[in-house]
This record gives structure tokens, C-alpha cells and sequence, in this order.
């Protein structure tokens, strides 16, 4: 190894939740090092924090508050004896105020690897053979050089998945990052795809105005999720305005003169739509291509798919691969804890993750969050349940908020009581799914979080209720509605 080459404890490639949390770990524990990461923001500059910040989860969130603020205020403002009249939407200036949210974390993120003496790195990473890392600049006067460590963490996360019968186009047929840039309202949109993704831009769109048709190849709506509480999202989803189809393969969607033609086949036969602009919302895949130079020999799976061990460790002795390169749910929290992981197995420390409890959010209105098996996992299984459910149209606060829409239902074995599961659909249920989550941490019973204190009046009580309700003592409901026990 040349001795002019650069050399630190750590390199991370990539910035993304799983990389740069890895990065300040590693800063924590005292060791040297640097970040890799080749993100730009609209200004060109370097923008830390990957798809998850830039251009996937957190601006959707921005528009998505910015719809619901636009939709409370346009219809909803009079039920509160607030009169208003010409309100309009600006488009373009929604789109600013979803950047300004970007660029401010973006720039967070930077100040805290100055903070924690972190090398950050503008450029594109490359592994080769002996942990050694090519960096190829993002400015192409610079030219490439290498830096070395003793340890490497890959967190290059992932991009969206094409679909050969959708490709895309500059305006018309665009991807999920794309997506968020409309500068304005399509009155017809279409979306491949309703799946998590797919669900979230529909939800911002259609409140803000738009005609929006999902088209959908599986069967079963959101398959992974409780089929109870899915079956009671898909209906209030069409409620609000959205069109759902399922059993729904595109085979063709092109651009026209003044609109895009999609054509689509389900067990009825073959259709054809009409749209102003089409959303490819099928999937992600690792962004493992051009990560590792042939020579380093890095193993994949046939997906693209960085093989790691129990302790992320890939093939290669003291590389190590987190977040969405790995197999597993697409979750920057899930990235988060892996970088965490590796960061002190790398100080020498003995971490481990319960994967069984990592919670999963759909952030649409209303939001859906859970953690743990569902109602049908566990019967498939054997195991011998009790359901506790409670609506969100019995709890004060929703009713006050204006959001009674939803339930809580809680699934725990019927002879220890310890909590298996628990299915949020409402307002806060990302919030909410927390206090779920630390229960089946610390193995509670439902006794344990109906004996525990809820203030009142909050969202929280929806949980609380749900857990008396798993022996037929909520408050608010009455006893034939509040209790479902399987047989």
C-alpha cells in the first residue's frame, strides 16, 4: 500500500441515514473518520442525508403537511368558525418552502460532522482490494485519488427501479424523486405502483387537487400489512378521492402530444387511460453497481444485494455493508441501528439489533404504523391469540382534531398476554407506534400498558383503550364493539 495514501479507522461510503449516523458513531467512539458521499443538492452543491433527505422520505413529508394544511384550511376552516375566501395554492413557492426544509437538515448533518471532526468527502467511492477507496471527485478538474482504513462501511443506499413498459421521460413519466418537483398540480395523475411510495404521492397530490389513479399489479392491497387494518386504510383512501386498482399490470405508457397513454391489463381484459403526468413507483434496489471494482470481489445476491454476516461483515474481512444495500425493509431507522451496530463492533463493543421490533410508517392521511406480527402470521403459526381493538372516533382528542378516522389493534398471546403486535391506522400513528414499540422491548403484556397511567385527553389513550379492550373493559366504546378475541 503506497504510503502517501490518506489513511483513517473508518471510510463510510455514503451519507444517507445508515452512513452518516455510522459516521458520527464512529467520530463518538474515537475513530478517525471520513464520509464518501457524492449527493447534490438544486444549488449543486453538496447536500448530505441521501434519497432519505434529499429526495425521498422528508421532502414527501414536507408536501404532505403542506397538503393537509391546504386541504384542512379550504375545507375544513369554516367547521371552526374561521371564514376565509380566495384561497389559492402556489405551487412553486410549496416546492421552495420543501427545499429550504431540505437544504436546513442537509446542512445539519454538515455542521455535525465538523462537530464530531469527521472528514466529509464530495465525491464518488469506490472499493478496491485491501480497503482501499477510490474517490473520483464530483468537480471532474480534481483529479481521482485514494484514501485507505482499517475498516470500510458500505451505506451507498438505493435507487428507483425502472419499468421497461414505463420509461421515463424528462416531465411527463417521472420517478419518485422526480415527483417532487411538479411545479404544478396535474388535474390527471397516474402512479405504477400502491405501494408505500406510490401511496405517499398520491396522498400529497390529491389533496392538493388532483385526479390521481393508482395502478397496482398485486392482488392483495398492501399485502404486508394487517389485513384488517389494510382492508380499513383501502377503504378510507378511496373515501378521500383515490382511485385504486388492483391485479393491475402495465404494459405500455407513453407520451402523446398533450398527455400520456397507459395501458394496463386485469382479469377483465385490457384498458387504457389517459393521464397528465405518471409516477414509476415500483421498488427500490441497492445501489451496488459500480460500488466495488471487480478485483475487490464483493459478493452480491442475484438482486443486487450486498451479502453481510450476522454482524454486517461482507465477504471481505473489515468491510461491512448497512442500510439498503443489504437485504431487509427499506427503513433509514433500520439503517440507522445497523450503523449504530457496526460503529461498536468496530470499537469492539458487543451491540446487537432486535430486528422483530423495528417499526414500519405508510405517512399518508391517515398515517399506518406498526411492529410485529400480524393477525395472519400468527394464526398461520398456530399461535393461540387475543385482539384488542379501539377506534379513533371514541378517543376526544381525534374527535377535537378533526381526525376520527382509524382504530389501534393489539394482538398478544392468549395465555402469557405478552404483546405479539400491535396495527395503527390514524392521525400520529408514527407517534404512536413508539410507545408499541418500547412494550414489546421490554416484553409487556397488555395488563402492563392497560395498567400504565395515559394523560387524558391524548392520541395516546387510543392504545390504552385498545389494551383494556382486549378484556372487555374500554370505556368508550361498548362492550360488543370493543372486543374481538379469537375462539
Amino acid at each position: 500500500m503506497a504510503n502517501d495514501i490518506r489513511q483513517y479507522d473508518v471510510i463510510v461510503i455514503g451519507a444517507g441515514p445508515a452512513g452518516y449516523i455510522a459516521a458520527i458513531r464512529c467520530a463518538q467512539l474515537g475513530l478517525r473518520t471520513a464520509c464518501v458521499d457524492n449527493g447534490v443538492g438544486k444549488s449543486g452543491e453538496s447536500s448530505l442525508g441521501g434519497t432519505f433527505l434529499n429526495s425521498g422520505c422528508i421532502p414527501a413529508l414536507a408536501l404532505m403537511e403542506s397538503a393537509k394544511f391546504y386541504r384542512r384550511v379550504r375545507e375544513h376552516a369554516g367547521d371552526h368558525g374561521i371564514l376565509l375566501s380566495g384561497v389559492g395554492l402556489d405551487v412553486p413557492r410549496m416546492i421552495q418552502h420543501k427545499d429550504e426544509i431540505v437544504q436546513k437538515l442537509s446542512e445539519r448533518i454538515a455542521e455535525l460532522f465538523r462537530c464530531n471532526r469527521i472528514h466529509q468527502v464530495h465525491g464518488h467511492g469506490r472499493l478496491l482490494p485491501d480497503r482501499i477507496v477510490e474517490i473520483t471527485p464530483i468537480d471532474r478538474a480534481v483529479r481521482a485519488y485514494e484514501l485507505a482504513a482499517e475498516h470500510i462501511v458500505l451505506a451507498a443506499g438505493s435507487s428507483s427501479l425502472d419499468l421497461e413498459t414505463a420509461p421515463l421521460g424528462e416531465d411527463a413519466i417521472v420517478d419518485s424523486c422526480a415527483a417532487m418537483n411538479f411545479d404544478s398540480v396535474p388535474a390527471r395523475l397516474g402512479i405504477i405502483g400502491a405501494g408505500v411510495i406510490g401511496l405517499e404521492h398520491a396522498s400529497v397530490w390529491s389533496r392538493l387537487g388532483s385526479n390521481v389513479t393508482l395502478l397496482d399489479a398485486q392482488k392483495d392491497f398492501l399485502s404486508f400489512v394487517d389485513r384488517q387494518i389494510a382492508g380499513e386504510a383501502l377503504a378510507l383512501y378511496r373515501k378521500n378521492g383515490l382511485e385504486i386498482r388492483s391485479c393491475a399490470r402495465v404494459t405500455e405508457a407513453r407520451k402523446m402530444a398533450a398527455e400520456v397513454s397507459v395501458v394496463y391489463e386485469d382479469p377483465e381484459g385490457e384498458h387504457r387511460i389517459a393521464v397528465d403526468k405518471l409516477i414509476v413507483a415500483v421498488g427500490r434496489k441497492p445501489n451496488s453497481d459500480g460500488l466495488a471494482a471487480p478485483e475487490a470481489d464483493l459478493l452480491l445476491d442475484e438482486h443486487g444485494f450486498v451479502h453481510v454476516d450476522e454482524q454486517h461483515m461482507t465477504n471481505l474481512p473489515g468491510v461491512y455493508a448497512i442500510g439498503d444495500l443489504i437485504q431487509g425493509p427499506m427503513l433509514a431507522h433500520k439503517g440507522a441501528e445497523e450503523g449504530i451496530m457496526v460503529a461498536e463492533i468496530i470499537a469492539g463493543k458487543q451491540p446487537g439489533i432486535r430486528h422483530a421490533f423495528f417499526p414500519n410508517v405508510v405517512y399518508t392521511e391517515p398515517e399506518i404504523a406498526w411492529v410485529g406480527q400480524t393477525e395472519q402470521q400468527l394464526k398461520a403459526t398456530g399461535e393461540e391469540i387475543k385482539i384488542g381493538i379501539f377506534p379513533f372516533e371514541a378517543n376526544i382528542s381525534a374527535q377535537t382534531a378533526g381526525h376520527p378516522e382509524g382504530m389501534v389493534k393489539i394482538i398478544s398471546n392468549k395465555q402469557s398476554d405478552r404483546i405479539l403486535g400491535v396495527h395503527i391506522l390514524g392521525a400520529f400513528a408514527a407517534e404512536l407506534i413508539g410507545e408499541a414499540v418500547l412494550a414489546m422491548e421490554f416484553s409487556a403484556s397488555t395488563e402492563d400498558l392497560a395498567r400504565t397511567i395515559h394523560a387524558s385527553p391524548s392520541f395516546s389513550r387510543t392504545l390504552h383503550e385498545a389494551a383494556l379492550a382486549m378484556e372487555n373493559r374500554a370505556f368508550h366504546v361498548a362492550p360488543v364493539a370493543a372486543l374481538k378475541n379469537d375462539s
